[in-house]
Formats: structure tokens, sequence, C-alpha cells
């Protein structure tokens, strides 16, 4: 079986990251997210405010008794959906398979992404740094061969970190975590398996499978398993793919539009080995290109183009050069993709009056 590569990604401090963006004089500043009046409750803070102790679920009347000169802002939950999306956005721009947990961290499977050379640690670097320039956050990422040890990497480095866990670095790394790390352990759990002198998951391997199942039922097989580092788990899709697409971000920009028209049929080469992957035989409705200057100004573009199975050179020209007004400006990105059509959407007709 191939060897699998996950990255979690967990945006940092996320509400507080929100609002120290739209708002720089929060960002010198102990920053709680709710937590007003008497009974309010933190949602999060930033790391000037952890340093005191706050934390997320705390009563405000306490978070401000541990920091004195903490200010609170209230939830501003559409415009932290606003940034969720636009960060799962780019997420998905480099593979289908994403599965978001909350509005600030996901899984993603990129085992046959041959984007980045195929390397996990260079797509979780590049995405990283797309959210970072593009939504104005730090996002925290975990490279691992499975979804467990992938979220406990993401939160290795933090804030703004990236911590990798190469499949032959597996036996080492776990044998030294703390078993609070692990899914599931809780403060009961932790005392009980101190008490069997367990610290560590090299303790529980050490305790044996039929000890931890006899201590802790089905709870105890799976300490067993994530004590070896082990996590069958998929990433599991529930969002149902509309669009596809490629993208290439180069080391030297490309200096006019007819460097871009030379890439473009290797772009849309990958994109047609991405949709025979991935959509073989979904309805395509609509073309797009994405264009991304050397001043990092993005620009984009589609038009409706159905009955297209294989799109081609010749179907993108026509809108990279509707995009392109100045044929002299350098190109750091460009990317192209299509939208497909949703058949099994209801027909309904609108009414003209509410």
């Amino acid at each position: 079986m191939p060897q699998r590569k996950i990255i979690h990604v967990d945006c940092d401090c996320f509400y507080a990251a929100v609002e120290m963006r739209d708002d720089p004089t929060l960002r010198d500043v102990p920053l709680a997210v709710g937590g007003e009046g008497g009974r309010g409750v933190v949602t999060t803070c930033n790391y000037k405010a952890r340093a005191f102790g706050v934390r997320s679920a705390m009563p405000g009347g306490e978070a401000r008794r541990l920091c004195p000169g903490l200010v609170t802002v209230p939830p501003d939950m559409p415009r932290y959906r606003a940034a969720s999306q636009k960060v799962m956005s780019i997420l998905r721009e480099l593979t289908d398979l994403v599965e978001p947990l909350s509005l600030d961290e996901a899984f993603l499977d990129v085992s046959d992404v041959t984007d980045h050379k195929g390397s996990a640690t260079l797509m979780a670097r590049y995405l990283r740094e797309r959210v970072e320039k593009e939504v104005g956050i730090t996002i925290s990422a975990g490279v691992a061969p499975n979804k467990f040890l992938a979220k406990i990497a993401s939160d290795w480095q933090k804030p703004n970190g990236l911590f990798v866990v190469k499949p032959d670095e597996v036996e080492d790394f776990v044998r030294e975590l703390n078993v609070e790390k692990l899914f599931g352990v809780g403060q009961v759990t932790a005392a009980k398996l101190h008490a069997l002198g367990v610290k560590t998951c090299g303790d529980l391997q050490a305790l044996g499978v039929d000890v931890l199942i006899e201590r802790f039922g089905k709870q105890g097989y799976r300490l067993h398993e994530m004590a070896h580092g082990r996590d069958e788990r998929s990433v599991v899709v529930s969002r149902i793919a509309k669009s596809v697409s490629v993208e290439r971000t180069f080391s030297q920009d490309l200096p006019d539009l007819a460097a871009c028209e030379t890439v473009l049929a290797s772009l849309a080469a990958d994109l047609n080995l991405r949709l025979a992957r991935k959509a073989k035989d979904k309805p395509i409705h609509k073309l797009f290109i994405k264009i991304r200057y050397s001043d990092f100004s993005t620009h984009t573009l589609e038009r409706v183009r159905d009955n297209i199975k294989e799109p081609e050179l010749d179907d993108y020209l026509p809108l990279l050069n509707e995009l392109v007004t100045n044929r002299e400006r350098p190109v750091r990105l460009l990317g192209l993709g299509v939208r497909f059509r949703n058949d099994d959407a209801p027909v309904t007709q609108l009414r003209l009056f509410d």
C-alpha cells in the first residue's frame, strides 16, 4: 500500500487573528474574543493573553483577574466565516481531499498530489505562505503519514510553525510522546495511566495491548494503536467537488503574455490528468483562469463553456488574452480550472413577487 501523506492545518488563535488583522491596534495588546460583562466566556485569545494564563472557555472575570490589561472584543462570526472560506478555498486548490474539522482547522490527503515535487512538506509551506499573504493570518501545519500524527505535529511548533514526522521517524517520535497528547486522553484517563506508571507512549507500548483492553475496554485498543503511531482513518470529504484547478507559482516571474502562453499548454495537460483522476464523468460548465502578478495582485476570469470533455490550450487562450490587458506585465502565478454543472440541483421557478 502506498505511503499516505497527510497535512493538518490549524489557524493560529483564529478569531483573535482576524480581529488583529482588521484592527492593527490590537496586535500589541493581550486580546480576548468574548468574555465581556459579568458572565461572558472567552472564545479565544491571542498569545500575549495566553502568556498570562488566559485560555478559551475561561470566564471573562477570571481572565481579567489574571490579565488586568486584557482587551476584549465581541465575536463577529460573519467575518470569521468569511476568513475561513478563503482559507478552505486555498486548501481545496491543492487537493479535493479536504476534511474541515471546524472553521479554523482541516486535514488534507495529498498522497496523490504531484505539485511541489510531490513533497507534502513543500505543499504545507506553500499553503502557509498563501494563507498569510491572501487572508492575512498565520496557520500552523503538521505533516505525517496519518491523521493522528499530523494533528499532533501541527501543534508542535505553534504559532506559525511547520513540523514534519517522516515515516522512518514515527517510532522514535511516539516513544517519547506524553500520553496527554493522545486523542481522548483527558485528566481522568491520564490519572489512571499515571497510576499504572504510564507517562509516555513508550510506557504504553511496554504495558501491552491485553492489559490496556482489560483496564480501558475499546479505548485501550485505541491507546495501543496510537502508542505505536498507527491510525488508518481516511480523510473524509463531505463536500461535493464543484471545481478542479491547477496552478503554478514561478521561481522567476514570467516576463510577458507570450511566456504565459507557452506555460499554458503544460497547465492544461496537468488539469486533464487531475480531471481524469478525480472527476472523470462530471459535466463541465465553465472554464476559468487565474493570474497573480509580481506585485501580488490577483485577477480571475471565467466563461461558460458547456460540452467540453477535455479542455485544451486553445480553449484557454481567449480567456488569457481577455484577462491580460498589459502584455508586458510580469506574472508570478498562473492557474486554470473548470467548474462543473450540477445536474442534481432541483429546478425551481422563482416568484416575481415575495
